[in-house]
């Protein structure tokens, strides 16, 4: 399915090519802009709603996905291949989304009061900005596409939602779901389709007032181009982008919590998160070891199916994903790198599984961009080498998650304060970003900010003004900001 405007395809299961699940109608270019034009004559009245009614509705909503968990984990499993505990998870960070951002816009809700002059009233307050396209991934193909879509509409805009080809089954039943618990057809209209298609016919019209994407920075980048060539205005890019996530592990670090954490967060979600490990820095003093236990350790992964609960590493996206990992992994072996992959179990769909690999680089160079699935790269650094592990980290440009392992303090506030990550992770596991507790994104080539799931993301989906009135000129009269 190539997703070409107004074709339908057919959306298969990762796990058994040869299920179809349903099949996806892409917009057309015609049908995405009648739905802007909808968004724009609509959000008026939707800024105008009451701030506390869009927080509810978002409450709403978490019941919905509440009421309908297995349902969502189904298709999460079945359509984007996620094991059952990474669907459990996923269903519950789409509803912390929604509880979360329906708090925040109700703080949000009264204009703040600012100080001022003797004689004069200062005021604060934040409005929608307009219709909002947002564009989320298929490897969090409920969540991410939650945590967009919620934001901008409780923050007073209709939106445009654009879903992953590849998981649109899951975005068309969350978009019923929304519109049950009483979200109106115009605010929230879904498009699936192909992203280049669908991004040329809307990026450039004038009714649309924002874009929020996550995927890719190669994609940020020619939407950001895009924006740039808009005739009248100046409009809020909000990306999320990927990574080339570093883990640096000193001699003191405790092996079998370094072990745990590492399989955790390099194969997990079989390696397709933004924040997953794709470089660990072994201090040369225990790499020896640490890559003993390593490989002892993913030969105990369940490969497989990801609808049995045994389950810890499912299938890749798709068969080009396997492709392009499977000749990633060739290259490094031709280049001269030791490379450990674990046997894949007889029987398995070979074009859509691919195997955890640890593969030892000479030099993180080796690693030109970012590669998204279960490959683990393993450098080797001498305990006086950590300014330059750290200036290479930093040198790719990326700057998204960063794991320490460390039992000395010093060392790692050493390495935070220098490292430019926008989410660090001390002794523990580096994926799987709790709402509200480690708002989530990154800097550089891993996005524009603010954070997800953080006490400041709403405001670069709203415009703020700012009222100043000399209360001397009207009298004395301090009711002229007061509600009516």
């Amino acid at each position: 399915g190539s997703g070409a405007e107004g074709s339908t395809h057919p959306v298969r299961n990762p796990s058994q090519s040869d299920e179809q699940l349903g099949q996806v109608s892409a917009t057309t270019v015609a049908d995405a802009h009648r739905a802007l034009r909808i968004a724009h004559d609509f959000a008026p009245q939707w800024a105008a709603e009451n701030p506390t009614n869009r927080a509810n509705l978002l409450r709403r909503i978490a019941d919905e996905l509440q009421a309908n968990k297995p349902a969502l984990m189904t298709l999460c499993i079945c359509e984007a291949g996620k094991t059952v505990r990474d669907a459990e998870a996923e269903v519950r960070e789409a509803i912390d989304y929604c509880r979360y951002y329906a708090g925040l816009a109700e703080s949000l809700a009264d204009p703040l009061p600012l100080p001022g002059s003797v004689g004069e009233l200062n005021e604060l307050s934040w409005h929608g900005r307009g219709p909002f396209l947002c564009i989320s991934p298929w490897n969090f193909p409920l969540a991410i596409f939650c945590g967009q879509a919620m934001a901008a509409l409780v923050s007073g805009n209709p939106v445009l939602l654009k879903p992953a080809e590849q998981t649109s089954l899951i975005a068309g039943f969350v978009t019923r779901l929304c519109h049950q618990a009483g979200v109106p057809a115009a605010a929230m209209q879904l498009l699936p389709g192909a992203g280049p298609t669908l991004g040329a016919a809307l990026l450039p019209r004038p009714e649309l007032k924002g874009v929020v994407f996550t995927g890719s920075c190669a994609t940020a980048q020619v939407i950001q181009r895009n924006l740039a060539d808009r005739e009248d205005d100046i409009i809020p890019l909000i990306a999320e982008t990927g990574g080339q996530n570093a883990m640096i592990v000193d001699s003191t670090a405790l092996p079998e919590q370094v072990v745990r954490d590492v399989l955790i967060s390099a194969f997990g979600s079989a390696g397709q998160r933004c924040s997953c490990l794709r470089l660990l820095y072994l201090q040369e003093d225990i790499a020896e070891e640490l890559i003993a236990l390593l490989k002892a350790a993913m030969t105990t992964l369940e490969i497989g199916d990801p609808w049995h609960l045994a389950t810890d590493v499912g299938p890749v996206i798709s068969p080009q994903a396997a492709q392009a990992l499977t000749s990633h992994i060739e290259t490094l072996r031709e280049q001269g790198s030791t490379v450990f992959s674990v046997t894949l179990p007889p029987g398995l769909n070979q074009r859509q599984f691919v195997p955890p690999t640890l593969i030892e680089l000479a030099d993180s160079k080796q690693l030109k961009g970012e590669v998204f699935g279960p490959i683990l790269h393993v450098v080797r650094y001498g305990a006086d080498q950590l300014d330059e592990v750290i200036e290479a980290i930093n040198a790719t440009g990326f700057g998204l998650t960063l794991g320490i392992h460390s039992r000395i303090e010093a060392v790692c506030r050493y390495i935070s304060a220098r490292a430019q990550a926008g989410n660090i992770y001390i002794n523990r596991a580096m994926t799987g970003a709790v709402v509200g507790s480690q708002p989530f994104g990154g800097q550089g080539r891993s996005g524009t900010g603010f954070k997800a799931g953080g006490p400041h993301y709403l405001y670069r989906f709203m415009s703020e003004k700012c009222i100043s009135i000399d209360i001397t000129a009207a009298g004395g009269n301090a009711s002229l900001l007061s509600k009516p």
